[in-house]
C-alpha cells in the first residue's frame, strides 16, 4: 500500500516536471515572438538579441525543436540575424544562415504554413538578402566561384530576382559555363516588361559562345523583327550569313543596311562582294565602284574592281575597255599594296592573254622579287 502511494507521487511529481516543462518552453517561445515583433518595428538589435535567447532556449529538448511555433520562431530570428549581423560579430555554433535554414526545413504543416504566409515570405526573403550580401562579398574579391553559388542560392530563395538572374548570366559566362548563362539569360528576359536591341545583341553572342550559331542567328532576325533599323543587329546578322557563304540571304539585308548607313565602307565592298557571287557583276561593279569614291587608296575595292573586268576580259578579248579597266585598277591595287602576290599574280594574267611580253615580263619579275625578299 505503501509502495503504491510513493509510486502515485512520484507520477504527479514526474507530470508536473514535464508539465513546468512544457510552460517554461511555451514561455521563451512567447517571450522570444514578443522580442521579434518589438524588433521588426524598432529594428534594436539588443531585441534580436534576446530573441535569440528565448528562442534557443525553446529549442533545446527534441519535443521543443519539432514544435511548428518553435521552428517558425528560430527561422525568423536566425533569417534577420543572417542579415541584420552579416559581419557574424556575434558568436554561434552554426552559422545563421543554416539555422533558419533547418528550421524552415522543419515547417511542414501545410495548414500552419498557409496560416503563417507573411512570416515564411518574410524569411524567404531574409535569406535570400543574406545569401546576396556574400554573393556581393565574393564578387568584390574576385571569387567567381563563390560569388556564382551564393547567388543561386539568392534565385533559390527569391524568384523575383531580376537582377540576380543576369548576375548569374555574367557570371557563368565568367566561369566557362555557357549553356547557364543562356538559361540564366533566357530566365532575366522573361522578367522584363520590354526587351531593348542589346538584350538580343547579348543572347545571340551567348549562344555564339554556347556553340549554337542557329539559335544565334535566329535570336538576331527575331530582334531584326522588332527592331528592323538597328544597325548592330542588322550588321552581326550579316556578317554570320557571310561567314557562311550565303550571299543570297546577305543581298537583301545589305540593302536595308546601305539605307542606313550608305556611305560605310565594309558594308559597300561586302555588297559587292555579294552581287558578284550571286552573278549580278553589273551591280557588283557598282558598289566596288562606290568604295573606291569613298577612298581611292582602298586596295579591296580597286583589286576587286579590277578583277571583274579582268574575267571580262578573259571571255572577251575584243573588249578593249575592259582590257584598259582592269589594268587600271589593278595596277592602282599594285600601287597602294607593292607586296600584294594578288594583284601581281592578275596583272600578269592580263599581259600574257593580251601577249604584252613588255608588261608581262616586268610583273614577273617584279613577282620574282617578291617571293625572294
Amino acid at each position: 500500500m505503501l509502495f503504491k502511494v510513493k509510486t502515485n507521487f512520484f507520477l504527479v511529481f514526474l507530470l508536473l516536471f514535464v508539465c513546468q516543462g512544457a510552460v517554461y518552453a511555451q514561455s521563451d517561445e512567447k517571450e522570444g515572438s514578443n522580442n521579434f515583433a518589438m524588433y521588426t518595428k524598432s529594428g534594436d538589435f539588443a531585441l534580436l538579441e534576446k530573441a535569440r535567447k528565448f528562442s534557443d532556449n525553446a529549442y533545446k529538448d527534441h519535443r521543443d525543436s519539432i514544435a511548428y511555433k518553435n521552428n517558425l520562431l528560430r527561422a525568423l530570428v536566425y533569417s534577420s540575424l543572417a542579415v541584420a549581423d552579416s559581419n557574424r560579430k556575434l558568436k554561434y555554433t552554426k552559422d545563421p544562415i543554416d539555422e533558419a535554414k533547418y528550421a524552415l526545413s522543419k515547417l511542414n504543416d501545410d495548414q500552419l504554413n498557409y496560416e503563417n504566409e507573411a512570416q515564411i515570405i518574410y524569411i524567404y526573403r531574409k535569406l535570400s538578402n543574406a545569401y546576396l550580401i556574400l554573393g556581393k562579398r565574393a564578387l568584390n574579391n574576385n571569387k567567381l566561384e563563390d560569388a556564382f553559388k551564393n547567388f543561386k542560392e539568392v534565385d533559390t530563395f527569391d524568384k523575383s530576382g531580376i537582377n540576380v538572374k543576369h548576375n548569374l548570366s555574367v557570371l557563368s559566362s565568367r566561369l566557362d559555363k555557357p549553356q547557364e548563362a543562356v538559361n540564366y539569360y533566357e530566365e532575366y528576359l522573361k522578367t522584363l516588361n520590354k526587351i531593348q536591341p542589346d538584350n538580343f545583341l547579348i543572347l545571340a553572342d551567348l549562344y555564339s559562345k554556347a556553340g549554337n550559331p542557329n539559335k544565334q542567328l535566329s535570336t538576331l532576325l527575331d530582334g531584326l523583327d522588332a527592331f528592323p533599323k538597328n544597325k548592330d543587329i542588322l550588321f552581326q546578322a550579316i556578317n554570320i550569313y557571310a561567314d557562311n557563304g550565303s550571299y543570297d540571304a546577305v543581298i537583301p539585308l545589305i540593302n536595308l543596311a546601305h539605307e542606313l548607313d550608305p556611305e560605310n565602307i565594309k558594308l559597300n565592298y561586302l555588297a559587292g562582294y555579294a552581287y558578284e557571287i550571286t552573278g549580278n557583276r553589273k551591280l557588283a561593279a557598282q558598289y566596288y565602284e562606290t568604295v573606291i569614291k569613298l577612298d581611292d587608296n582602298n586596295y579591296n575595292g580597286n583589286y576587286e574592281l579590277g578583277l571583274l573586268f579582268l574575267r571580262e576580259y578573259m571571255n572577251d578579248t575584243t573588249k578593249e575597255e575592259s582590257y584598259q579597266l582592269a589594268e587600271k585598277y589593278l595596277l592602282k591595287a599594285n600601287e597602294i599594296d607593292p607586296n600584294s602576290v594578288n594583284a601581281l599574280k592578275s596583272l600578269a594574267v592580263l599581259y600574257e592573254k593580251s601577249a604584252d611580253t613588255i608588261q608581262y615580263e616586268r610583273v614577273k619579275n617584279q613577282l620574282n622579287q617578291n617571293t625572294f625578299n
